[in-house]
């Protein structure tokens, strides 16, 4: 029997939920747990709006997830990874070492109920409905992060020189059909090009590529990490505070508040909120199961090989679409990221995974051989319909959530801080518009 949902993805447009009523924004101590560029980006806005904001993060921030993703700023991926017809696929993840969305057997057990969910999300409704809340989320993703950058004093690291995305031959790009309709729909514009404009734009593509869908508007942030580094240094100038410590337990106190016990600290005033939000992607159900607070959420284990040069090979995000593999010129070299496989948290990093993908990058651009290259792995939260939860976790007064962005954790890192902060403040909130079925259109049909 399916339990009754615990979280709503945010509260009543017009409606202050999980706030004090009369506390004033500089009165307001807020947690937040993560540091990721999620977590960053909403202790900044907190921040910059006045309320005395804590980031706490095991590792440093920016060195999870964030640290090693493929740089996109991709406002026109509408399309959640289950799609219709999701189902046949399945053997393919369990029996094919390549397939892009890997399964290991000796996983399937843990797995089984995430993958019940993820395919109940492929039917063509909830798609719909997933790909509508997706686009409402992502709306102004490039503007908001060509403005942040700025404003952070990084600009350099924004290059808005379009997503480059390459099919062997017609025939493959009619199997992602569904995914440029629906980003027709939303308004997001793309040009088809053949091999020649294929080669204008990027002339190192293997011979393998003939068919390319080009969309020219869309932005690469080249070093998250540093991006994300220049948030906390914002936050910290602003006069927040930073915690490198591990948060074990949260528990909640009369009127709300919130006590966290963090590993090397012991528990006091000092560890008492007003409100605390949980941005700690794949680790997040750690902390709220014990307050009975359930997420279908799952690590989407992702890899790339980061080259050491060869930044020259693309000049833009280009898309293998046939293998789910981005490249990125990063500042410090090619970086070659994508796949999933399902493998929880405690699983080592399987190498054969990320040398796939080193394997392919050579094969495709010529021009890497004898480049050195280095392997990573990281954990991607992942919800069943692909959509975070953003807002209030229903019946926890001050307890907020800001968890399962997937791949586009980057792309919607300010649209999540600007909703949490509104919600939080008072203001009506990006999530309540779509929430509330008034999904506003990225850009006019």
């Amino acid at each position: 029997m399916r339990s009754k949902p615990l979280i709503r993805r945010s509260p009543p447009a017009g409606t202050n939920a999980g706030s004090p009523v009369a506390m004033p924004p500089a009165d307001l101590r807020v947690a937040v747990v993560g540091a990721g560029v999620v977590g960053s980006c909403i202790a900044l806005a907190l921040r910059k709006r006045g309320a005395a904001v804590t980031l706490i993060d095991r590792d440093e921030p920016g060195r999870g997830c964030s640290y090693g993703n493929s740089g996109a700023i991709s406002p026109a991926s509408v399309a959640p990874l289950a799609m219709p017809g999701i189902l046949s696929s399945v053997p393919k993840m369990l029996l094919d070492e390549e397939s892009p969305l890997h399964l290991p057997l000796s996983y399937l057990p843990k797995a089984v109920p995430w993958l019940m969910r993820f395919i109940a999300s492929a039917q063509p409704s909830r798609v719909a409905l997933s790909a509508a809340k997706l686009a409402a989320l992502h709306t102004g993703a490039i503007d908001r992060h060509e403005a942040l950058t700025r404003e952070l004093g990084v600009p350099e690291l924004f290059v808005r020189q379009g997503h480059l995305h390459l099919y062997p031959d017609a025939r493959a790009l009619a199997k992602d059909a569904d995914g440029w309709r629906m980003r027709l729909h939303y308004g997001y514009a793309f040009t088809q090009l053949d091999r020649d404009g294929i080669l204008a734009l990027e002339p190192r593509v293997a011979e393998r590529y003939r068919v390319g869908m080009f969309m020219a508007d869309h932005a690469t942030i080249v070093n998250p990490y540093r991006y994300v580094q220049a948030m906390v240094r914002g936050f910290a100038v602003r006069g927040g505070r930073v915690r490198r410590e591990e948060v074990r337990a949260m528990t909640p106190l009369e009127g709300g508040r919130w006590r966290l016990a963090t590993a090397g600290t012991a528990d006091g005033a000092e560890d008492c909120f007003d409100h605390v939000v949980v941005a700690a992607g794949a680790w997040s159900r750690r902390l709220l199961d014990p307050l009975g607070v359930h997420l279908a959420l799952e690590s989407q284990r992702g890899y790339h090989v980061q080259f050491q040069g060869g930044r020259s090979t693309v000049s833009r995000t280009v898309v293998l679409a046939d293998r789910k593999i981005f490249l990125t010129p990063m500042e410090e070299g090619l970086r070659v990221g994508g796949t999933v496989e399902f493998g929880g948290l405690e699983r080592p990093p399987d190498p054969r995974r990320a040398a796939i993908l080193e394997r392919i990058a050579r094969e495709t651009f010529e021009d890497l051989d004898g480049v050195q290259a280095t392997q990573w792995m990281g954990h991607r939260p992942c919800m069943p319909d692909s959509v975070p939860v953003i807002g209030p976790a229903a019946g926890r007064r001050g307890l907020w959530l800001a968890v399962g962005h997937g791949h586009l954790g980057l792309t919607d890192s300010i649209s999540t801080a600007r909703s949490i902060a509104s919600s939080m403040l008072g203001a009506r909130s990006i999530a309540a518009e779509f929430e509330n079925g008034r999904c506003a259109q990225s850009r006019p049909k």
